[in-house]
């Protein structure tokens, strides 16, 4: 049961809280998760766009957004904030106008604000990018698992378990492989799962990243 549903939304309301926090009429709440999405999908793509290193990751953990009547509160959470606001305080501006302009918000306002988070490799999204990162360089998968298991042992989790699919070490065949290093009881909604999928683009197709890792106590 534990791997039939997704792990975030099967704890909602216990381990989990929604990442978007708003009220709306059943006939515009498509609107509103559209809306969503492309405030996410813009911010993912402008953090990408200013980081001139390709080597370096993102490290947006999550992003909650909060609305109200006349403002929307968008909050980046982030393993390292200083590559996008580090000397750069005009960004900031740019990325708010720029996210404004896109939703073509006329009376609402909206309000960006960043916040770090420690041990950013105890998060599974900020893992799974760094995990990408070395299959694009063609790091063997099982090299690439095993040193984000060691770097997120250093951040005290319980658990984790990472499965890589698709055509591995571009084999014909496609398969999935696993890996897990402690406890990560899938089946326990007390249990604070956090989770993500992720997939990465490589010259032998697309690879499926999916990362569990346990945080709390049960």
């Amino acid at each position: 049961m534990g791997q039939k549903i997704n792990p975030l939304g099967f704890r909602l309301g216990t381990t989990q809280e929604h990442h978007s926090i708003w009220f709306a009429q059943p006939k515009n709440y498509s609107e509103g998760l559209q809306e969503d999405q492309r405030i996410r999908n813009y911010i993912t793509k402008y953090v990408k766009k200013n980081i001139k290193n390709s080597s370096i990751i993102e490290g947006i953990s999550r992003i909650e957004i909060q609305k109200q009547i006349d403002i929307i509160r968008v909050i980046i959470y982030m393993g390292f904030p200083k590559l996008l606001i580090e000397g750069r305080s005009k960004k900031m501006e740019e990325l708010q106008i720029n996210i404004q302009n896109e939703l073509n918000c006329i009376n609402r306002k909206i309000n960006i604000a960043i916040t770090r988070i420690e041990n950013p490799y105890g998060h599974p999204n900020i893992l799974a990018e760094f995990i990408a990162g070395q299959l694009k360089n063609r790091v063997s998968f099982r090299k690439a698992m095993k040193k984000a298991i060691e770097l997120t042992e250093q951040t005290n989790t319980k658990g984790i378990q990472v499965q890589i699919a698709g055509r591995l070490d571009g084999k014909e065949i496609a398969r999935a492989e696993w890996v897990r290093e402690g406890r990560v009881p899938l089946q326990t909604i007390r249990a604070k799962i956090d989770y993500c999928s992720y997939g990465v683009r490589t010259i032998y197709g697309v690879l499926g990243i999916k990362i569990w890792i346990f945080v709390d106590k049960e």
